[in-house]
């Protein structure tokens, strides 16, 4: 449902890019949902623990489940993600 493709950066900090294809949804309003509810995420997630080298992450999204999806799970789903990060 979700991917993650990363590469370590030499930017300061992080860098993320969400991307939700015309094929998960049609409406622009659903994709852009989708889109900021991941952001979200993964800002709270890199709150609680900032990562330890700065990298450049590209998070698809393949499903449209995730504009209904409880937070608790999406959390979970970004957070297992986001663990391919660290070392």
């Amino acid at each position: 449902m979700l991917t993650l493709k990363y590469a370590e950066s030499r930017k300061p900090s992080y860098r993320l890019a969400v991307v939700v294809s015309k094929k998960v949804s049609k409406s622009a309003v659903v994709r852009n949902r989708i889109r900021r509810r991941i952001y979200e995420q993964v800002r709270r997630e890199f709150q609680e623990t900032p990562p330890r080298r700065p990298v450049d992450m590209v998070i698809t999204v393949f499903d449209e489940g995730f504009k209904t999806m409880p937070a608790e799970n999406l959390q979970a789903a970004v957070a297992s993600l986001l663990k391919k990060t660290t070392p």
